[in-house]
């Protein structure tokens, strides 16, 4: 027995809507695609064409569909999230990229890019699946990058993602607090999206408040216990010159200032995310 395509589809995407699922219908396209091994774009083709599936792949495509239901992340029924030109590997235990810090990553690649050093150095603080890491890598072949984990979860992500992608970065196990004091004085660019979620607020998404590792979420009282000790850290590692990039909370851009102009960074700026939302934070050494 087979099962056309366009039906079942459709059947996926009034299950995900029933459950509030965001962008339904790209979710279970996503999901098809997955379960077939092809594209989002061939199973759409194949949809209008009249395509088909076995039962067995039909049957695997509705439990992935009652799962992304019951609000199970996409990218853990996938195992894949894409950021930037890469696609990491991701799933229990470690932060899912959200697409608001590809921009993080634009600002600290420009700031890396534009060094005169023949190989700059970058260090990315608490790096999760390796994203930020990554992508400087990728995007600025010249440089040497270090990524700092503290969850070892978390950290066995960042080393599949490395080595998926072959991209020349070190991963250091630790806190970022007091990693890399062999680096102090010689870092171009230190980038981070640390846990800035004050304790006691409750994501709204259940797929962040169910599945994301609270390692990765919450920051103290205010949100910004992690950032005190990223802005100590920063100034040890960076070069006089250098840029530290920081991702945060849409409100916290002015407490964050605040917090880098007193530790005596210069030129604290915040810049917002395609949302026209404060994202992130930058300052220089």
């Amino acid at each position: 027995m087979t099962d056309e395509i366009a039906p079942l589809l459709a059947e996926g995407r009034r299950m995900l809507e029933a459950a509030s699922v965001p962008s339904p219908g790209v979710d279970a396209e996503l999901l098809l695609a997955h379960v077939l091994g092809r594209s989002r774009g061939e199973v759409a083709v194949q949809a209008i064409t009249g395509g088909t599936v076995s039962a067995s792949e039909a049957d695997s495509f509705r439990a992935l569909v009652a799962r992304r239901a019951a609000r199970e992340p996409l990218q853990h029924l996938t195992g894949l999230a894409p950021f930037r030109s890469l696609e990491l590997h991701v799933g229990p235990g470690v932060f899912v990229p959200r697409p608001e810090t590809e921009g993080v990553a634009q600002l600290a690649i420009d700031a890396l890019s534009a060094r005169a050093e023949p190989e700059p150095v970058a260090v990315d603080l608490g790096t999760g699946s390796g994203a930020l890491a990554l992508a400087l890598a990728t995007e600025v072949p010249r440089s040497r990058v270090y990524a700092v984990e503290l969850s070892p979860e978390a950290a066995v992500w960042t080393r599949r993602n490395i080595a998926s992608t072959g991209a020349r970065v070190t991963l250091v196990e630790g806190d970022l607090g007091t990693a890399l004091p062999e680096l102090d004085g010689t870092v171009s660019v230190v980038v981070s999206n640390p846990p800035y979620i004050p304790v006691g607020m409750v994501p709204r998404d259940p797929e962040v408040r169910l599945h994301d590792p609270e390692l990765a979420l919450f920051g103290g009282a205010d949100g910004l216990d992690v950032v005190r000790s990223l802005s100590q850290r920063a100034l040890r590692l960076l070069v006089p010159g250098g840029t530290l990039v920081i991702e945060h909370g849409e409100e916290q851009g002015p407490a964050i200032r605040e917090l880098l102009g007193g530790d005596g960074w210069r030129g604290a700026a915040t810049h917002q995310d395609l949302t026209r939302r404060d994202r992130t934070t930058t300052a220089l050494r």
